[in-house]
């Protein structure tokens, strides 16, 4: 298994709206080219049992892992949390992880950092309510998100990300 310097790791259930920011996010940043260094994953909701066989210490630098989390903001909120301010318990997302015991016994060896969003509704340990596609709020938080992402890995795209305009753009010179 060849490991990345950088992982970027979307986390989440698209069966449970907002649940899928992470894989949206990833998604939509799969459209653009990024270092050979980073490597994105879609880790869905099993993200927590498979995350960290895609790590190695010795050679990965830097983890982002994109989440949704209740953290009292306005829905579509985007907040970076550093892996050093990472406690157990300080983030819950009751469709992904159980807690941040895992981030914390690696962000002394890795430079993690989470990207979480506020969702509209808040998602309840034992939700089973199938509800497919992310509200409004926080589908336009996927380019703050994603900005967020790049600034992270300094990855510079400009002031402005249109990933619909660019995701056309390739699909058109593929199809040629």
């Amino acid at each position: 298994m060849l490991y990345s310097e950088i992982v970027i790791v979307g986390c989440g259930n698209p069966l449970f709206g907002d649940d899928g920011f992470g894989p949206a996010v990833i998604e939509e940043m799969e459209k653009l080219t990024l270092p050979d260094n980073v490597t994105i994953l879609d880790g869905g909701a099993g993200a927590p049992h498979f995350i960290f066989n895609f790590l190695d210490p010795g050679v990965t630098k830097k983890l982002i892992v994109v989440d949704i989390a209740d953290f009292n903001a306005p829905p579509g909120s985007v907040s970076k949390m550093p892996g050093k301010e990472l406690k157990p318990g300080a983030y819950i997302d009751p469709h992904s992880w159980d807690g941040v015991d895992q981030l914390c016994r690696i962000r002394d060896q890795i430079d993690t950092t989470v990207v979480l969003c506020q969702p509209a509704k808040a998602i309840k340990k034992g939700d089973a309510e199938v509800e497919m596609g992310l509200s409004d709020a926080v589908q336009n938080a996927i380019p703050k998100a994603i900005q967020v992402i790049l600034e992270s890995i300094g990855v510079d795209y400009g002031t402005t990300i249109n990933l619909q305009e660019e995701g056309r753009e390739r699909r058109a010179a593929k199809a040629r």
